[in-house]
């Protein structure tokens, strides 16, 4: 058997373009729904065939989810990285090494996330389910070099950032919304 710490390096990027695809699957299938319901697609099948439309916008939103996810990954690995930073006692990196093997977690839920493109409940949870199996593995693999109060402390970070973090977002694209809105001539 191979013992090869490398030997896995690949499943991040298989993980993101699985997730990415099944999201955009999704996707693609509400998009088309919307562009029949308002009366665009007959009008796009003028002009293009209908799988050049299906592909056309399953690549579009395969790369847009592939990015989103991607920019995920290294926030995620960022303040995994600055939570050992600020709690671990481990000045080696062992615990680094531990917690790769977590990319399974990824992969695994990347490929059930393909099965779950039916519905989006499934999908996110799916998806929600491969995070938070990945946490508490995380949570496992460092504990060993950390004491009790950092072990909370590296926990309420992680919470603390992603509460931050969605709240932000969420803020975002409300007022972004909002101003929309009210741009609109009524």
């Amino acid at each position: 058997m191979m013992k090869n710490t490398y030997l896995t390096s690949h499943f991040p990027l298989i993980s993101i373009v699985l997730f990415s695809l099944a999201f955009s699957i999704y996707m693609e299938r509400v998009l088309i729904n919307y562009l029949q319901t308002i009366g665009l697609y007959s009008g796009m099948i003028e002009f293009f065939s209908e799988s050049g439309i299906h592909l056309a916008l399953l690549f579009v939103l395969w790369l847009f989810f592939f990015m989103l996810f991607a920019a995920l990954k290294l926030i995620a690995n960022t303040i995994n990285e600055l939570s050992l930073l600020f709690f671990s006692k481990d000045e080696e990196g062992t615990d680094l090494r531990n917690v790769r093997r977590g990319t399974w977690f990824f992969l695994i839920g990347g490929v059930f996330s393909i099965v779950a493109s039916v519905d989006i409940i499934f999908l996110l949870s799916v998806f929600i389910l491969s995070c938070f199996s990945y946490f508490i593995f995380f949570i496992y693999k460092v504990s060993d070099s950390l004491s009790f109060s950092a072990l909370i402390g590296l926990i309420l970070f992680h919470l603390f950032f992603w509460f931050a973090f969605g709240i932000a977002v969420a803020y975002t694209i409300v007022k972004l919304y909002n101003s929309l809105i009210a741009s609109l001539p009524l």
